[in-house]
């Protein structure tokens, strides 16, 4: 039985999948079962921040698996805490406190039920508990029902009804909108740097001020998900500070990059006071008010610490920055109609497409299209909206592998555009 009969017949359809059976992977490269190679600037969606089986990440996981894989959060693993220092230290650089889970969902889930946390211990005038969180139009925060409620797209929720209550969406980027928009049960507005799976928008930095702004005036908690832009993806270890450094949160989620590879994910929240007697936004999440049975255990705080060790020793967010000056510039010497865009940051880049100029067959969108025949020439991307794919290479991307990645983009969208 192949492994595409073997997917129909045992495994739940999720997934729309493309026709690929990955079986190894070096690098930048990736090989399916046929022996074809791939440069692959998708990366798991932006997971593999080292690329396939880095050497450190390999060896890290190897020694604990011999150690200590698993033990219970009842007890106190040594590994978690200087995974958490060393993301407070040297990627956060603000006093606050760390949980660790198994993905982004489940951070933004922690997230939500500090907001929660938060409008219990300062509630409304009226003494009732404060508990909305104010999110935005084409945000993706995960696929839990709590992260789907906080998600501003239709098209995640459509069939789940009734979501988790306590959501509302602005329009991104609106700072008009964001004014009015503060109500008394508002407890805290979470916003993505760079909404990735929306069609990598990038947030103005006027309006991460004005969000910072209206929190500060609102007694309102300011979240920010860095599941896709964090760990020196966007060219700095957070994303956010990129585009406005001077904002400080009071809580940050994380997934993706911070494993290359490994599930884990984390939510931090700020030792800031709250009240007049000094309580900390951390301390409000005490013992009991929330878990993980596998969130933070040694093998993958093993490998995080590893990735995180590498990425910040090796200096791979300046690579990112500078592969990202190469992209536009290549991409801009093209002149090619087909592209209307390059948007995003680092190496979280968004090309956007005109649809007009691409035939697209029914049940398809034009960044499918395109996704699709990239496939065929041998370059892996991820979509990013129907309009736009994305580029997520490992932020040690070389020189030669960005070359013949855009190479392979050119070649395509001049056949495509060939045909108007």
């Amino acid at each position: 039985m192949t492994t595409p009969e073997m997917y129909a017949q045992h495994v739940l359809p999720t997934y729309g999948r493309f026709p690929l059976v990955p079986v190894r992977g070096a690098g930048c490269r990736l090989w399916d079962e046929a022996g074809r190679s791939y440069l692959d600037f998708c990366m798991g969606i932006a997971v593999c921040s080292l690329g396939h089986c880095h050497p450190t990440l390999v060896e890290a996981i190897r020694r604990q698996a011999g150690e200590l894989m698993h033990v219970s959060n009842l007890y106190q693993n040594p590994l978690q805490a200087e995974l958490a220092e060393e993301i407070n230290t040297h990627h956060v650089q603000l006093p606050g406190k760390i949980f660790f889970s198994n993905s982004g969902a489940e951070a933004n889930d922690g997230l939500i039920k500090s907001a929660r946390r938060f409008g219990l211990k300062r509630p409304q005038a009226n003494g009732s508990q404060r508990y909305e969180v104010v999110t935005f139009l084409q945000s993706f925060h995960g696929r839990t029902l709590g992260a789907m409620s906080a998600t501003g797209q239709a098209k995640i929720q459509e069939g789940f009804d009734p979501l988790l209550p306590g959501f509302r969406y602005l329009p991104f980027n609106d700072i008009a909108a964001l004014e009015n928009s503060v109500r008394p049960e508002t407890a805290a507005i979470l916003l993505e740097p760079i909404q990735g799976e929306g069609g990598v928008n990038m947030a103005t930095p006027e309006f991460i001020r004005a969000v910072a702004d209206l929190c500060k005036k609102h007694d309102l908690l300011l979240f920010i998900d860095e599941v896709q832009t964090g760990f020196g993806r966007c060219g700095d270890a957070m994303g956010w500070r990129m585009i406005a450094p001077e904002v400080k949160p009071d809580g940050i989620s994380w997934a993706k990059g911070m494993g290359g590879g490994v599930p884990i994910g984390a939510f931090w929240l700020s030792d800031r006071a709250v009240d007049v007697d000094g309580t900390a936004l951390s301390s409000l999440m005490g013992p009991g008010s929330h878990g993980s049975t596998y969130g933070g255990n040694p093998l993958v705080c093993a490998a995080s610490l590893a990735v995180l060790k590498e990425i910040r020793e090796k200096e791979l967010a300046v690579n990112a920055i500078l592969q990202e000056v190469r992209i536009r510039e290549t991409v801009r010497s093209w002149n090619l109609p087909i592209v209307t865009e390059v948007r995003g940051q680092g190496l979280l880049l968004g090309i956007a497409l005109d649809p007009a100029r691409i035939m697209v067959p029914e049940g398809k969108t034009p960044a499918l299209v395109v996704v699709n025949l990239l496939m065929d020439k041998g370059l892996l991307v991820p979509p990013a909206g129907p309009n736009a794919f994305r580029l997520l290479p490992p932020l040690n991307v070389t020189d030669t592998e960005v070359d013949e990645a855009l190479a392979i983009i050119r070649t395509v969208l001049e056949e495509l555009g060939s045909g108007d």
